[in-house]
């Protein structure tokens, strides 16, 4: 199969770079800062599931996708892991590689951007999908891994094992990564974002890690706002086992945990966040007549101050 990866950062760099070590064709879709970094330095992953270096791997600008993109082969699989803020962009930038064919996977968190892609492309071309990984960029531009998790999950949206899925998931069989298919992707979609809604949630508004919070006296705030997400996924369908549901409670409330969400992290060094994405949106699938304000009322209108006080800046 013929692979295309939006970008080489944390996420894209590293699946990216184990499915190249399994010896799958995959190019980058690079900007031009990143892909000077790359050329100078190889594509470098440091993790303590096996470092990697990889040298002449293949790459791409935007305007050369665009191009050649009448005359190549389309990309059977295009994975898509922007920031939901970008993802209107990210969609210019390789829309011209894909087919009638090509499967697009976008592992971003929450719902929203699988009806935006779907409706740019047709339903037929999206799967589900998500990730679990803890990975960044340092300053050298080298990915860093941070733990041993490594899951990429994907499936058709109707939860089908087509033939085109099974492929897929016998061309990254042989990748140092956890490769999930599954048939029920939407509902790990919602278990996901049960889980990052609640600690980007909690974290972004005490400005604490989830453990601080907890020696805080936090446990009653963080328990509702988890049973709010919660209640939000099964009033949408999306019942998560117990298991899950005591696992994403146990990670929420470690008193031991130095764990801060991503978008605290963005949060707190000035940068852009997903409010809508993953709170707004999530706010707007609650069932009618729900009493509000809520934690989440209050979780957003945290993260949307904070957008405005951040552009008038």
């Amino acid at each position: 199969m013929r692979f295309l990866m939006i970008g080489a950062g944390g996420l894209g760099g590293y699946f990216g770079a184990r499915l190249v070590q399994a010896g799958q064709d995959v190019t980058f879709l690079l900007r031009e800062r990143r892909a000077g970094q790359i050329a100078q330095n190889g594509l470098v992953v440091r993790s303590p599931l096996g470092d990697a270096t990889l040298r002449d791997i293949q790459t791409v600008s935007r305007a050369e996708l665009a191009d050649r993109a009448a005359d190549a082969t389309p990309f059977d699989v295009i994975i898509v892991g922007c920031k939901a803020y970008d993802l209107d962009d990210t969609i210019a930038s390789f829309a011209p590689a894909v087919g009638p064919e090509t499967m697009i996977l976008p592992v971003l968190n929450g719902f929203s951007h699988v009806e935006v892609l779907q409706q740019r492309f047709g339903p037929a071309n999206v799967l589900g999908g998500y990730c679990m990984i803890s990975a960044a960029l340092d300053a050298e531009g080298n990915v860093i891994h941070y733990n041993k998790g490594h899951r990429l999950a994907y499936g058709e949206w109707d939860g089908t094992l087509t033939p085109r899925v099974r492929a897929l998931s016998e061309a990254m069989a042989g990748a140092n990564i956890e490769n999930v298919l599954s048939p029920r992707i939407q509902g790990e979609m919602w278990e996901k974002w049960v889980q990052i809604a609640t600690l980007a949630g909690m974290t972004c508004l005490m400005r604490g890690a989830v453990g601080t919070i907890m020696q805080s006296g936090g446990e009653a705030f963080v328990s509702a706002l988890f049973e709010e997400c919660l209640a939000i996924a099964r009033a949408n369908g999306q019942d998560p086992a117990e298991a899950i549901i005591k696992r994403i409670r146990s990670v929420a409330t470690d008193p031991d945990s130095t764990m801060t969400a991503s978008m605290c992290k963005d949060l707190e060094r000035g940068g852009q966040v997903e409010a809508q994405h993953l709170i707004g949106d999530l706010i707007a699938r609650r069932p009618p007549g729900a009493t509000s304000p809520t934690m989440l009322d209050v979780v957003f209108l945290h993260l949307k101050t904070y957008e405005r006080r951040r552009a008038g800046a």
